[in-house]
């Protein structure tokens, strides 16, 4: 696949509309052409101690952040006519589907890849097909997993080489 945007989502609680992060990565032509990171408001806005302990993002980190309408009208045209690719697609695009409800925004049904689903069957024989170790494998160190925009360079990097 030589265009598409990695997307990855953090969450701040168990409630898929809980937002607090996006990391975004633009491909074009096989390249790394754009890259776009922000923290967001959650919503609900609190944070659980295992969601925090995953990424180390507090209250204090996003509280004076932009709502996901306003970071999304900043991502869209950069993603316009691109398929969307995610690590464990189920989660992020569950992630963007119920925070456009939740917003009452008009949903685009984006066309989304998913590198888990993919590495689970082109790759054989590996201890996990968690992200880092997807990325190890594809020679790609991720060094902080968790953070939304390392993580979409990795899923990035994975879907360059096996999608």
């Amino acid at each position: 696949m030589e265009n598409f945007a990695a997307i990855d989502f953090e969450t701040a609680n168990e409630q898929r509309t809980s937002v607090c992060s996006v990391g975004v990565v633009i491909v074009r032509n096989g390249e790394i052409a754009d890259s776009y990171y922000s923290l967001i408001r959650p919503e609900p806005e609190y944070y659980t101690y295992w969601n925090t302990r995953v990424h180390g993002l507090t209250l204090a980190d996003t509280s004076r952040s932009p709502v996901f309408p306003a970071v999304w009208q900043e991502i869209a045209p950069r993603i316009e006519g691109l398929t969307l690719v995610a690590h464990n697609k189920a989660f992020d695009e569950s992630c963007l589907k119920a925070v456009f409800r939740m917003y009452g925004m008009d949903y685009p049904d984006y066309d989304f890849r998913c590198t888990l689903q993919a590495s689970r069957r082109a790759i054989k024989g590996l201890p996990d097909y968690q992200l880092h170790t997807v990325a190890a494998w594809c020679g790609y160190r991720l060094e902080q997993h968790h953070h939304a925009l390392a993580d979409a360079e990795a899923c990035a990097w994975i879907a360059r080489q096996i999608i």
